[in-house]
């Protein structure tokens, strides 16, 4: 029988996990996890800061020790791993090397912000792990803030932002990019969803960083890079994440910004798997290797490393850059690379309702932004998913009745489709 080790337990792992015992009943399946909880979803850590779901909402799959029974785990929480080698030994920080015949590397990802003078370890929080959502929540039920800078308008931040704010916080958003979303969002849509949050009473602070910090009797100073000075109680860094691939340090498994897989999750060293935000997969629009961070990506990574760890022969091609988030009343949706240059079409009124703002190029559709209608996102996501596949370029009928009866026009589907491109 085969022994398989999962290091990290995150989405991937789980995936990974599943998997492989449904193709191989009997092999023993260690997980190596650093945390004693089972695998739980990020996003939705705001929502339990915000007091929107308990605690145990949090956690998909439920607790570890259901998880554990449900696939005859041998789980090792709270252990930490030192190093994998790429003769496939797992050594542990007790200094205890094991030997496996396959290896899930799935560690995910961490906050990541650069040091800041003035701001020493402790005084600012993260929303990126459990601790950190647990440490957020409990500092705002145990304190009166009136005033706080969130540093960082990811996805993250801008829900960070939204709970501040509803507890009637005084909020700043800060961030070094000129605009909102500028990885997702085209510039019209950017600036239509800096308007509406500022008429929430949101304070901006864009095209600026937090350069230093000076520590008050009641909060702190905070230096921004374009001179201006903020008056905070509470500062939350939500700047990036970055890829946790320590543990092949020096092993000759190729690392770029994430640890390198095939379309199998296979890295370098044959027998040795990753998966999830911990490494680079596909990424279709553009063919170069990226780390996706995103949920289902994570998930259909690590069911196909399990798959093959397992003996089957499974491919993952890839995924593409999307987003998909409600806040503050509205929804966004951008699908692909807003970088791309083509013709523009656009639908609706950007100040409410349905708004769609789409690119196509002389391969046809190659990104959308959708304001304030999620039930569309399926449908155009299908839709340029199968473009960058197969080059097919016609909605099916399903999708375009989704689309019209939300509001779309079949004149603007048809733009879509790039029949009227050139």
């Amino acid at each position: 029988m085969a022994k398989y080790a999962i290091i990290g337990f995150g989405c991937a792992g789980y995936y990974g996990a599943q998997v492989i015992r449904e193709t191989d009943k009997n092999s023993e399946i260690v997980v190596f996890s650093e945390h004693l909880e089972s695998p739980y979803n990020p996003m939705l850590t705001t929502y339990y800061v915000a007091g929107k779901i308990p605690y145990e909402a949090q956690f998909p799959f439920g607790n570890m020790e259901k998880v554990a029974k449900e696939f005859n785990l041998t789980v090792h929480t709270g252990t930490k791993v030192k190093k994998v080698n790429s003769n496939k030994t797992v050594v542990l920080s007790d200094g205890s090397v094991h030997q496996f015949d396959k290896i899930l590397i799935a560690t995910g990802a961490s906050a990541f912000a650069p040091d800041i003078k003035g701001l020493a370890k402790g005084d600012a929080f993260y929303m990126r792990t459990l601790d950190d959502a647990v440490k957020l929540r409990t500092a705002l039920e145990t304190n009166t803030y009136k005033s706080a800078l969130v540093v960082g308008a990811s996805m993250v931040g801008i829900k960070v932002v939204e709970l501040l704010n509803k507890a009637g916080i005084n909020t700043t958003l800060a961030d070094m990019a000129d605009r909102i979303f500028p990885l997702a969002a085209y510039e019209s849509v950017s600036r239509e969803i800096e308007r509406r949050i500022s008429n929430k009473g949101i304070h901006l602070a864009l095209g600026c960083a937090l350069d230093s910090c000076e520590k008050t009797e009641t909060g702190y100073i905070c230096n921004m890079t374009n001179g201006e000075k903020i008056q905070t109680d509470l500062i939350v860094l939500c700047i990036g994440t970055r890829a946790t691939t320590d543990i092949v340090d020096g092993t000759g498994i190729k690392v770029n910004r994430g640890i390198v897989v095939d379309d199998k999750m296979q890295t370098s060293c044959e027998g040795i798997f990753a998966a999830g935000d911990c490494c680079e997969g596909n990424e279709l629009q553009t063919g170069e290797n990226m780390i996706i961070g995103l949920w289902a990506n994570a998930a259909h990574q690590g069911a196909t490393a399990g798959a093959n760890m397992a003996g089957s022969d499974a491919e993952f091609n890839g995924n593409f850059l999307h987003n998909i988030t409600h806040f503050m009343g509205m929804d966004f949706i951008g699908f692909g690379d807003n970088r791309k240059q083509g013709k523009v079409i656009k639908s609706g009124n950007i100040e409410g309702g349905l708004y769609v703002e789409a690119v196509l190029d002389e391969t046809g559709l190659v990104g959308v932004n959708i304001l304030d209608n999620y039930r569309i996102s399926g449908a155009v996501k299908n839709y340029l998913y199968r473009i960058m596949e197969k080059g097919d370029a016609q909605i099916s009928p399903i999708q375009r009745g989704v689309l019209i009866k939300e509001g779309l026009r079949p004149s603007f589907i048809e733009k879509l489709e790039g029949r009227y491109n050139g």
